[in-house]
């Protein structure tokens, strides 16, 4: 059972990212997953396959297309990723930004459904299925009848095509390509088309691997797949969409609009501030100690640095002090100082490689976690909370990992159901990225970090 406290904050935020149109200009995928056919949802339907009303399987559940298609859960926001497209608010996002309409327009279908080429397409095929199973499986032509097959191993699947979705960095991989972006198959989402409506782009694995699970995984599931610990999972999201997000700044047709560079890189909330003609009136601007920038200067996304430097201080520290300086010297060289900023941006792409080398390696004991969390939650990191795209992966990273540790059977629930009142009132403090405070995250975090420190005391 997941640790998820503030339900609301978590569903409505998930919602608002799985069920709103993405919009992009840039080129058909060309990845190994969509160059073999895809046959489409019903090549997966049928009582003896996934499509059963009860989980009554013995292998799988077979109930797996029952909660995809689920309208009153997240499960089923994968299905609605295309209905939302003949929603009212699509069209006018579309037609603000002068293109067709959201449910034809290849740069909304790119994240809004399965939107691989016209030839890779089945017969029973439907591009308004929204995100079918291929779209995250992988074109099934090759695999589909072996799959099921008496004595098939999930090796043998996986060498016909099938994705590893239970590694997580090949999860990681094709939950970012629509949840933060890619340079294929018209997945990035600009500044421009934020400003025409469309939502802001974050992204936990972790927690949306939850919240967007299709299936359950009981005892046989264990036993045919290496299952990666929450803590695992979580990590290697944060290092994954880092070096994402640095790639894709790299990139010469994504990281310019024009005269400026491309914002949607940048942390919203620290340019929409408000402005006032008020002699007597003060910017509310705070100092944060990881970004030494001059008040003006955008500054780049850095909530997935963060969260990989507070995993770093505790299971890498040769490499945390590395990390933190690059990080500094990122954002410098943004600001127009020291080194260029593509050298540093691959240099902290090489660290977050590092990073996730680590990580595959360590099996997170409750130490080790309660360690990641107390870094999160301690003062030197708080203060470069100043923006909200850090708070929240910070109070996502609580969730998560509290999650994780219980369901580890490290913690009891009980023994974490003292936190819930801190929880829940960080929560509301980033619950709207306009009314985002600080104050209070951060009065809540001290609380959490005694409860934690009580934990730690209690380890064994």
């Amino acid at each position: 059972m997941r640790f998820l406290s503030k339900c609301t904050f978590a569903v409505i935020f998930l919602l608002s990212l799985a069920t709103s149109p993405a919009v992009s200009q840039v080129q058909p995928s060309t990845t190994a997953a969509n160059e073999a056919l895809h046959q489409g949802i019903m090549g997966c339907y049928g009582s003896t396959c996934h499509s059963r009303q009860e989980a009554t399987g013995v292998v799988v559940r077979q109930n797996e297309i029952l909660s995809w298609q689920d309208q009153t859960s997240t499960t089923g926001a994968h299905l609605r990723a295309y209905k939302i497209l003949l929603s009212e608010r699509s069209s006018a996002i579309t037609q603000r930004l002068n293109l067709g309409k959201p449910e034809e327009e290849p740069s909304c279908l790119g994240c809004h459904s399965d939107n691989v080429a016209e030839n890779l397409r089945g017969p029973k095929f439907q591009v308004d299925d929204g995100i079918g199973c291929e779209a995250c499986h992988g074109g099934s032509v090759n695999w589909l009848t072996q799959h099921y097959d008496v004595g098939a191993s999930h090796t043998k699947n996986v060498s016909l095509g099938l994705t590893p979705l239970e590694d997580a960095g090949s999860r990681a991989d094709v939950c970012l390509s629509c949840h933060l972006g890619s340079a294929d198959n018209n997945q990035f989402v600009t500044h421009r088309m934020m400003a025409a409506g469309h939502p802001r782009i974050s992204f936990e694995l972790d927690l949306f691997t939850s919240l967007q699970s299709h299936h359950d995984e009981d005892v046989d599931y264990f036993e045919r797949k290496v299952v990666q610990p929450g803590v695992r999972i979580w990590a290697i999201g944060q290092a994954k969409a880092m070096k994402r997000n640095l790639a894709l700044f790299q990139t010469p047709t994504l990281n310019r609009d024009g005269v400026f560079p491309e914002l949607v890189f940048f942390d919203c909330l620290a340019c929409h501030r408000e402005i006032s003609d008020d002699p007597d009136w003060r910017p509310e601007v705070r100092s944060n100690p990881g970004r030494p920038e001059a008040p003006g200067v955008v500054k780049f996304n850095d909530a997935n640095m963060i969260m990989l430097l507070a995993t770093a201080k505790q299971i890498a520290p040769d490499l945390a002090p590395k990390l933190d300086a690059e990080i500094k010297a990122f954002h410098a060289s943004l600001a127009g100082g020291g080194r260029d900023a593509s050298e540093v941006s691959q240099s902290l792409e090489g660290l977050a490689e590092d990073l996730m080398k680590v990580v595959t390696e360590t099996d997170f004991s409750k130490n080790q976690t309660l360690g990641i969390l107390e870094v999160v939650v301690e003062d030197a990191l708080t203060r470069r909370y100043t923006d909200y795209v850090a708070a929240e992966q910070a109070i996502m990273a609580v969730d998560t990992l509290l999650s994780s540790m219980v369901a580890a059977n490290q913690v009891s629930f009980a023994q974490t159901s003292g936190m819930r009142n801190e929880i829940n009132k960080a929560y509301d403090a980033v619950e709207s990225p306009n009314e985002y405070d600080q104050d209070q995250l951060t009065t809540a975090l001290k609380v959490l970090r005694g409860r934690l420190q009580e934990l730690r005391s209690n380890a064994g």
